[in-house]
């Protein structure tokens, strides 16, 4: 199984909202992302930053999506472009296709159908891409539902395993227990947030972190995971 760093994103849009939500999404994923709020940007880091994949959005100022996707095409036909549209047209899509877009997503649209495309295309296009995501110490394979410290397998719940990937992944940054609920346990959770609790004992237990030294705890701030 090959290890990689991340796979890179570029998103284009130019709702400053949009590009916000989805670049804080699909970091927390593990992507390494990029942003442009226009056509021309986003072909001037399609150069530098090479993505793995581009998610386009068709209307756009200086340049449409379809204009920009065939550019890419010409010059990176090895990046995977996924067109994002308001509009639930045919001939749009066709016309996307047409130009070598690899996918195609009508608007508005939801974040794992977003996942479920970006992972079918690198399976498709970049299969020797899907493999364990380094973190310092820590390696993640969301195929497996498996994580590694220090090179050896965690015995993980399921909840355990998606609390530590969340923390892994945002390492250094403090994540509130509502943060931590609302992502690990869902937004409707309607348990109590002592539960955050029990499950980070469990995990410093696992990870032999008696001193707290991996996964700090701040007072009336919440948690944060120090990779060492």
């Amino acid at each position: 199984m090959k290890t990689i760093k991340g796979v890179k994103i570029l998103l284009v849009d130019d709702e400053p909202h949009i590009l916000q939500f989805l670049e804080m999404g699909l970091m927390n994923e593990g992507y390494e992302v990029k942003t442009s709020h226009d056509g021309l940007a986003a072909l001037e880091t399609v150069e530098k930053f090479n993505p793995h994949v581009v998610i386009l959005d068709v209307m756009m100022p200086e340049m449409d999506g379809f204009e920009v996707c065939k550019r890419i095409k010409e010059t990176a036909d090895h990046t995977a472009v996924i067109m994002l549209t308001a509009k639930d047209e045919v001939r749009d899509r066709v016309k996307g296709l047409t130009l070598g877009a690899d996918d195609y997503l009508v608007k508005p649209f939801s974040f794992d159908e977003l996942l479920a495309r970006i992972g079918a295309r690198l399976r498709n296009q970049f299969p020797d891409l899907l493999g364990e995501v380094v973190h310092g110490p820590f390696s993640i394979d969301d195929r497996r539902k498996e994580i590694k410290y220090q090179q050896e397998p965690l015995a993980l719940s399921p909840t355990e395993y998606e609390l530590l990937k969340f923390m892994v992944l945002n390492h250094g940054i403090v994540l509130s227990k509502t943060m931590i609920l609302d992502r690990v346990w869902g937004y409707d959770f309607g348990g109590e947030e002592n539960i955050v609790e029990v499950y980070i004992r469990s995990l410093r237990d696992k990870l032999s972190d008696k001193e707290h030294r991996l996964i700090r705890t701040l007072r009336g701030a919440g948690y944060r995971m120090d990779l060492l």
